[in-house]
């Protein structure tokens, strides 16, 4: 039975130490900020208790407090043990917690999750890259994680995941503002049939999601498309839209 740590106990977090200990795996978590033992998630107090014999340790913490908590697991881990870096943060991100990991003897995955988690939990589709993706995938694939290895180094995944962000965040940011433009004229309800027609036959669910979705993580979303912005920027590409994008989730934030 392999012995899985998930650092952070948020929404994400929560699903997946629920979901890998359904299928089989010994999993405890760690998180000071929320209590979820009543779902029954084996939460420890203290994170070296979490981190305790441990083989693989998911890091779900948020981009910003990635490298803090990184820095606080590595100190704890045995050499040799897997940190598995499921945050959504830029390239350069990863590449820290890649170098704090290393100088400690820790191995490390840089890892892109590419869909919603409440949609199927434990078994959502992600991308690893990194010295270790390979292995990371072939502790997770039998308790049925779909995991894709993308050849390349640290980032090479989180670059991946910022590029579809364009693309995703994007659409639901046009979305958005189509409806409200359609609001005052009283075309809403009937802009909202055409644009479900257009998603295909599960079109009405998928664009339920995809508002409830944007508004409910507005922030982190819209840290996401920083990062998307700057990663455009740096290759030279046009970054219009996401900016826009960018702009449309702090506006929501904002009211």
């Amino acid at each position: 039975m392999i012995r899985i740590a998930v650092m952070g106990l948020g929404e994400a977090g929560s699903l997946y130490a629920r979901g890998l200990a359904a299928v089989g795996a010994e999993v405890t978590g760690f998180d000071p900020h929320v209590d979820v033992t009543a779902s029954g998630i084996a939460q420890r107090p203290r994170l070296e208790d979490c981190l305790d014999g441990a083989e693989l340790v998911l890091s779900l913490v948020g981009a910003r407090a990635s490298i803090e908590a990184a820095r606080d697991a590595v100190a704890r881990m045995r050499p040799g043990t897997l940190l598995a870096d499921l945050n959504t943060s830029a390239p350069e991100t990863k590449l820290e917690v890649a170098r704090i990991a290393r100088e400690s003897g820790v191995r490390i995955a840089d890892v892109a999750v590419l869909a919603p988690v409440p949609r199927a939990g434990h078994r959502t589709p992600l991308l690893a890259s990194g010295d270790a993706a390979r292995d990371f995938a072939d502790r997770m694939r039998p308790l049925g994680v779909p995991v894709e290895i993308v050849s390349g180094g640290i980032g090479d995944a989180a670059r991946r995941k910022l590029l579809r962000a364009v693309y995703m965040k994007g659409v639901a940011a046009v979305v958005i503002e189509a409806l409200e433009a359609a609001r005052p004229h009283g075309a809403e309800e009937w802009l909202r049939a055409q644009i479900a027609d257009e998603l295909g036959p599960d079109g009405r669910q998928i664009l339920e999601r995809m508002l409830a979705g944007t508004y409910r993580h507005a922030e982190r979303r819209e840290h996401e498309m920083r990062d998307a912005v700057a990663l455009l920027e740096l290759s030279g590409s046009p970054a219009d839209m996401t900016r826009a994008t960018r702009a449309s989730l702090q506006r929501i934030l904002e009211g």
